[in-house]
């Protein structure tokens, strides 16, 4: 049985201070050993209980993942515009390829589908842990809108500097959903479950679902999604620690072979990390691969390090301070 170490209990039992509500579930993996932990503000809970969370951003390496099997089965490629996939698009401009939407380089800034003054807003709500859009999602897009926002964004034939970019991966969830003629949300919930053998994982949430907190302790409860809202694809999944770590297993050995094509370095990231199809690689060691989540009142983290078959995964039902759900998870994840 894996021991956790010092410093990463350290920075469980700062994370979870005052949060009086808090489930952080951490789960790790080592060659065919793995286990979960749970932690409560007073430490770690004895007994043990299977809980679902709100994954956020960890949704869009689902998104990646469903594109890479398309990608191997030439149903799409990397180099099609997504006016391939949208004929209600004017001819005339350019549009970006669903390798630039995968790599975040495709010129979207970081706030549509929202308008400046909404994404202030909301940054703002998330700083002072307030406002109504803990409770409520405000990610929210339909086809109409998103049709204008592509028309409205004219960019250029030109890989941009990396910024990340919720709109961009919706709308390769939006051609994953035209190629497959089942919609996003049925094609994903299909894949997800079907696929790759994951039955606690889902779009959207359930009565099963732990409700969030936020940093005054009330009761957030969970963001509604559904069909209609384009953004899934971005950050709709709800999953648990087992079924995370049994997506990084299936990672790790490449069960799926198609996998692979989204750990290779497809497009550079931040100071420290490369991009792949919706990972981020770490420059230092490519074999890492990882991604983070939020959304109201939820925190998420998995890491998986191939070439030590090892994995991590933190999920906390609070957002939780800057980067700790990732120093966490770093921490755990070097320490296997």
């Amino acid at each position: 049985m894996f021991e956790v170490s010092d410093k990463t209990l350290r920075l469980i039992k700062k994370t979870c201070k005052g949060k009086k509500h808090v489930k952080l579930t951490i789960g790790y993996l080592t060659g065919n050993d793995s286990g979960i932990k749970i932690y409560n503000v007073n430490g770690e809970l004895d007994s043990y209980k299977k809980y679902h969370y709100e994954i956020g951003s960890i949704t869009k390496t689902f998104t990646t993942s469903l594109l890479s099997k398309y990608l191997m089965e030439n149903k799409m490629s990397l180099n099609d515009s997504i006016q391939s996939y949208m004929e209600e698009l004017k001819t005339d401009q350019y549009y970006p390829t669903l390798l630039r939407l995968a790599t975040h380089s495709s010129g979207y800034s970081e706030t549509l589908p929202l308008n400046k003054r909404e994404y202030f807003k909301i940054t703002l709500g998330l700083i002072s842990g307030g406002g109504d859009m803990n409770k409520n999602n405000p990610l929210k897009m339909e086809f109409n809108k998103m049709i204008m926002l592509i028309e409205r964004n004219k960019l250029r034939d030109t890989d941009y500097s990396w910024k990340y970019s919720n709109f961009g991966m919706s709308l390769i969830g939006y051609g994953l959903g035209i190629v497959s003629g089942k919609g996003y949300w049925d094609t994903m919930n299909d894949f997800l479950q079907n696929e790759l053998g994951l039955n606690d994982t889902y779009l959207g949430t359930s009565d099963n679902n732990l409700h969030g907190y936020d940093k005054n302790n009330h009761d957030c409860g969970n963001w509604k999604w559904n069909q209609t809202n384009l953004l899934s694809p971005a950050g709709a999944i709800s999953s648990t620690a087992e079924d995370l770590l049994q997506y990084a297993k299936i990672n790790i050995y490449e069960d799926k072979p198609y996998l692979s094509l989204c750990h290779k370095k497809h497009g550079n990231g931040k100071k420290k990390y490369n991009m792949g199809l919706g990972w981020w690689l770490l420059k230092k060691n490519n074999n890492v691969i990882w991604h983070s989540g939020g959304t109201g009142c939820f925190s998420s983290f998995l890491g998986i390090d191939k070439e030590k078959k090892a994995a991590a995964v933190v999920l906390a039902n609070y957002r939780l301070g800057l980067n700790d759900d990732q120093n966490i998870g770093f921490s755990l994840l070097e320490g296997l």
